[in-house]
């Protein structure tokens, strides 16, 4: 169970049961040990702090069957001068978006050379060719020896909290061996990844805040000594820097990380148990090179490739899983261990960790966010293969989530249309052949597994097109509102008895407005018929009199106005177009929808007639139109300095902008009064 996410801050919470434990990227840690004045940190600001840098990020992550974007920001480290940068994973690890500000200010993109959730570390690489000056020398920060690190070490935590400038806080080393609470252990998770297996956190009292994420905890020499990542109470944690420095030196030389995999499930020596030594196998995954060792749970090893392990407390077994995971990939190795009091020994030959979840993609299509089957997903559900695509979620009102027998979250998707489907690049081909040159949405026989059962449903996928809502028949229009006189109006007003409507609103420059109409008018007769409205049910009666007549007929009011009667002469006119018949567009890559502005719009915005733009209908949560601030309602008057006068031009905009493929469209907006330019910076992904 995962239960670690990120926030649109960019932060990392824990939940379940872990209290205060929450990521350091999230909230404050109360208190800060006093240091002595004495104490000079002048070197370590000059060495390290230069080389701090603020991150801001659009990352992506699946929910309702779309990739969801939301913004985050944290800190990092520049570890060399060709423009390497070392942060969180759950800072950047997601991120299809990467700005760096340095403590200058200057502000830099750069992109994701590569990341490891399991020890939560990524590593990014500044474009120093798009900088003003690219060979204005970088500061880089020097990494130190964690294994040097006591308890009592004055330390600085360095970051920019609340995604706001840099900032440093003092602190000391409250633990070099802090570990997950016992009832939470192997729950801190992200992306499915097991981060407390591997990592050790040092415990200190340097105040972090939220934006701290990825930071560097740094001695008094100016070294780091840990990258920054949770609190748990009143303790900040770092991931202790030997650890942060391999798989971020593995990271830029190969792009991942590999690691070595058993398939043993390991834990302490149970308290009963007398022996000094050694560590318990809890469990053996089926068909793994442990199960194939002949090794079983309860068996006791005493020794890695030679090498002793002794697991007695939890606090030792991330370090024995440092050990697993660094031998390399295939070796074959002698392990020995105690079975019944028995010394034995056994070959085995290591295989490569996969990772705990595929990708997520997103299949438009079909309304689906999906991911390929990894191996530890294949084990955990019981599959003999990865073989087939993973469903993650579904989008409510979607192709598969409309079928007359809908997927769910966590079935597995192996054939459509009698062909198998092997992963999700698969699925995304077949999807495309399928509906290339389709108007319409084409059904297909989808075969999926949901646990032991095989189902069999038929699923209309594609995009559909935009239908042309009917023309409704033209019908006259008073070009004014009106209210129903009541009878406890008609009483108020000195007009007991009488029956009509009163005028709220005369629309300007429109046939009432020209007939001389005004407000506070009381029509109680059309042509001479009476309107015989006195309840507010009776609301539409004087509409529907004047929709009886003909575009262009005159029509004679009966009006009292001041308590006198008079009489004017009306020639109805064309309805303006109303919100129904106006023409749509919604935009799939950019997810908003937008409309040609209709009289009504104009007026209840007090728009001037000569307004132009398209009224934004809606704007998806976590779209780039939605990131880059565009809402539901503001009016688009122009992208790019080309006017967008109708849903027309705007889509002939984009339509261009798919093909050019542009770093980012500048949308000039008008929100209320306001006025303001807005970037849409798209992943052309």
């Amino acid at each position: 169970m995962n239960i670690a996410r990120r926030t649109a801050s960019g932060t990392l919470l824990l939940a379940g049961t872990l209290g205060l434990l929450l990521a350091a990227a999230t909230v404050a840690v109360p208190g800060c040990t006093a240091i002595p004045g004495h104490v000079e940190i002048e070197p370590a600001m000059k060495s390290t702090y230069a080389a701090l840098v603020r991150i801001y990020v659009v990352m992506e992550e699946p929910g309702g069957g779309r990739m969801e974007r939301m913004q985050g920001a944290g800190s990092g480290s520049i570890i060399s001068k060709d423009g390497y940068v070392v942060t969180n994973h759950h800072v950047a690890g997601d991120a299809t978006r990467i700005v760096v500000n340095l403590v200058d200010g200057e502000e830099i993109e750069a992109t994701r050379v590569g990341t490891d959730p399991m020890a939560d570390i990524c590593v990014l690489k500044l474009k120093l060719d798009k900088r003003k000056d690219p060979a204005k020398p970088l500061p880089v920060a020097q990494w130190g020896n964690s294994d040097t690190v006591q308890v009592g070490d004055v330390v600085l935590a360095m970051g920019c909290p609340g995604a706001l400038s840099q900032s440093v806080t003092r602190g000391i080393i409250s633990n070099t061996q802090l570990i997950m609470p016992r009832h939470e252990a192997g729950m801190f998770k992200l992306d499915g990844e097991d981060v407390g297996a591997l990592v050790r956190w040092f415990a200190h009292d340097a105040v972090i805040f939220g934006g701290n994420s990825g930071g560097p905890l740094v001695n008094l020499e100016g070294q780091i000594i840990g990258i920054n990542e949770i609190g748990m109470a009143n303790l900040g944690g770092a991931i202790p820097a030997n650890l942060a420095r391999h798989v971020a030196e593995e990271i830029i030389a190969h792009g991942s990380v590999t690691r070595s995999w058993s398939g043993l499930e390991c834990q302490p020596r149970l308290k009963s148990d007398t022996r000094n030594a050694g560590v318990l196998i809890s469990g053996v995954v089926k068909d793994s090179p442990a199960a194939q060792a002949g090794l079983k749970a309860g068996d006791l090893l005493t020794s890695w490739n030679h090498t002793p392990v002794n697991v007695e407390l939890a606090e030792h077994l991330p370090l024995f899983n440092q050990l697993v995971c660094a031998t390399p990939v295939g070796q074959t190795l002698e392990i020995s261990y105690l079975r019944d009091g028995k010394s034995q020994t056994a070959q085995l030959t290591t295989v490569s960790l996969s990772r705990a979840l595929g990708d997520p993609r997103e299949i438009k299509e079909w309304g689906i966010a999906v991911r390929d089957i990894t191996r530890p997903m294949a084990l955990e559900r019981h599959r003999e293969n990865s073989q087939g695509v993973l469903v993650d979620s579904l989008r409510p009102g979607g192709a598969t989530a409309d079928a007359k027998t809908p997927l769910s979250d966590d079935d597995v998707i192996v054939a459509v249309n009698g062909k198998p489907v092997q992963n999700v690049a698969d699925l995304v081909a077949m999807t495309r052949d399928l509906t290339r040159g389709q108007t319409q949405r084409v059904p297909v026989l989808v075969n999926f597994e949901r646990g032991t059962r095989h189902i069999l449903s038929v699923i209309k996928i594609g995009q559909d097109e935009p239908m042309d809502k009917p023309a409704r028949a033209r019908k006259p229009w008073a070009s004014l509102a009106t209210q129903v006189l009541t009878e406890d109006l008609a009483d108020a007003l000195h007009l007991k008895g009488k029956h009509g409507v009163r005028v709220i609103e005369v629309f300007k420059g429109r046939a009432a407005d020209k007939a001389g109409v005004k407000v506070g008018d009381i029509i109680t007769a059309l042509d001479g018929t009476a309107i015989e409205a006195a309840q507010p049910e009776d609301r539409e009666v004087f509409d529907t009199m004047v929709r009886q007549y003909d575009i262009g007929a005159t029509a004679q009011l009966s009006v009292l106005r001041d308590g006198k009667a008079q009489k004017l002469t009306l020639t109805l006119e064309a309805p303006p177009q109303e919100e129904d018949n106006a023409k749509t567009f919604e935009d799939k890559t950019f997810e908003f929808a937008a409309r040609d502005m209709t009289f009504g719009d104009r007026n209840s915005r007090q728009l001037e007639d000569t307004q132009t733009g398209v009224l934004i209908d809606k704007a998806e949560s976590g779209g780039w139109a939605q990131l880059a601030g565009l809402h539901s309602g503001d009016v688009l008057m122009a992208i790019d300095a080309r006017p967008t006068n109708t849903v027309g031009e705007l889509k002939a905009i984009l339509a261009q902008a798919q093909k050019d493929k542009p770093r980012r469209l500048v949308c000039f907006v008008r929100r209320g009064i306001h006025t303001q330019y807005l970037e849409i910076e798209p992943d052309w992904r």
